[in-house]
């Protein structure tokens, strides 16, 4: 399979740097395509909008907002089964992050001076959900959901259509599940503009969440100016450990499971010896010629790597220079080894937890840093939604026990008026005082 998936036996660490790049395309033609798109968005709202729906997706719109017959439609048009599956994932990614709700941090640091922390949801959150080749519903239960535990008043949510206008299905019978009133048929670049700016019908938002393509990631990055953004994003992408105690079969459908994705997503394995990456090349070849999305797989699958390491701590190392996406540790003790593990989007943990429960129904979110972005940001969760806002009360006890410190801090930084904003209130003690 070495024809599929370029094997690597024993790199040196000098090599690792190289073997942890992404696929990254020159993005200057995406980049200036991008900003002229955001900016006709940004001059000409709704018209924009609906000029763009055609010119790039061949759709002419008579309104950009679902209506509550497009959301009839939908519902009849999901299976029970999906029904019943949609709402079990939701349910648990529901109970996972409830239990991620912020308590309010109450501390008295010094006689008479109390500093509190508490959580406040952001107002306005935008959420884009890819369509594309596989229009992705579960990223809705993955975006509203911790939007709704956080308490986020306004969620709105941008998504592309079909060649007919229509949005899938189960796209909105998820957001439907999840209690998103405001759906609007627009995607691409455009869509992330709209929520940025606000149109005439597409509301400005506070910030932006969901993945995406080339053409959403970089208007993203070209936004994040002028609104929040949940993370950097690129290509999707897995690195499995394993070792003896892995199971091939297992292993080569977590390495296809990511690649069929799209053609550049990237599949890694790291694993202890060329016998295990036999076994799982192997196994990568019987199971690629059952896959619809074989040509998109293949294509992703030269962008990977196997990489045999034999000595435990240089996987572990290696795991944290990659920073990826998805690790899965298909390995003897595999929580020994998570422990050591710093920098990965998402664990998922032995033989019998594929990338795909945490991708759908095991509670955790499936919206994750990229790109090695894993060694500096968290994935989406309850916090991305809100915002900290931290509260102080000194009492005259309270300044009288800090005002020397911060008196001798501000004259040490050469300002005064910091300082004499205490010396004035102390002042006022001394007088009350009688002294």
């Amino acid at each position: 399979m070495e024809s599929v998936i370029k094997r690597y036996i024993e790199p040196a660490r000098g090599q690792w740097a190289q073997l942890c790049e992404r696929r990254l395309a020159d993005d200057e033609a995406v980049a200036n395509r991008v900003a002229a798109i955001v900016q006709r968005v940004k001059e000409d709202g709704d018209e924009a909008l609906r000029s763009l729906a055609k010119e790039i997706d061949g759709v002419e719109l008579a309104s950009f907002e679902v209506s509550d017959e497009e959301r009839r439609e939908a519902f009849a048009q999901v299976s029970q089964e999906l029904r019943e599956a949609i709402a079990k994932a939701a349910r648990n990614i529901t109970k996972f992050h409830m239990a991620q709700r912020f308590e309010p941090v109450r501390v008295e640091t010094a006689p008479g001076v109390l500093c509190v922390q508490r959580a406040v949801a952001i107002n306005t959150v935008g959420l884009y959900v890819p369509g594309g080749t596989a229009p992705l519903f579960s990223t809705v239960l993955m975006l509203a959901i911790p939007a709704k535990v956080a308490g986020c008043k306004n969620i709105v949510l941008c998504t592309p259509t079909d060649k007919n206008g229509k949005v899938a299905p189960a796209v909105l019978f998820a957001a439907m599940v999840c209690g998103v009133e405001r759906i609007f048929k627009v995607g691409g670049a455009q869509a992330i503009a709209a929520m940025a700016y606000g149109t005439e019908t597409v509301p400005a938002v506070d910030k932006i969440f969901g993945p995406g393509n080339r053409y959403v990631t970089k208007a993203k990055e070209q936004l994040s100016r002028c609104v929040a953004i949940d993370m950097p994003a690129g290509p999707s992408e897995v690195l499995v450990v394993a070792d003896e105690c892995a199971v091939p079969s297992f292993v080569a459908s977590d390495l296809l499971s990511q690649a069929e994705h799209g053609a550049d997503s990237q599949a890694m394995l790291v694993c202890s010896s060329e016998a295990v990456a036999d076994a799982v090349c192997a196994e990568v070849e019987r199971q690629l010629e059952l896959l619809p999305r074989k040509e998109i797989a293949v294509k992703a699958l030269g962008n990977s790597r196997i990489i045999v390491l034999s000595n435990p701590d240089d996987r572990i190392a290696f795991v944290d220079t990659y920073a990826p996406e998805h690790l899965i540790l298909s390995t003897d003790d595999p929580w020994g080894v998570s422990a050591r593990i710093t920098s990965a989007g998402s664990v998922f943990i032995g033989n019998y937890t594929p990338e795909s429960a945490g991708d759908y129904a095991s509670g955790t979110n499936h919206t994750l840093p990229t790109s090695g972005w894993a060694r500096s940001h968290s994935g989406v969760n309850v916090d991305s939604f809100v915002r900290k806002i931290t509260f102080q009360e000194a009492t005259f006890t309270g300044l009288l026990e800090l005002g020397d410190t911060i008196v001798t801090m501000a004259r040490a930084e050469g300002l005064d008026a910091h300082a004499n904003a205490v010396i004035e209130r102390l002042k006022s003690v001394e007088d009350i005082s009688g002294k």
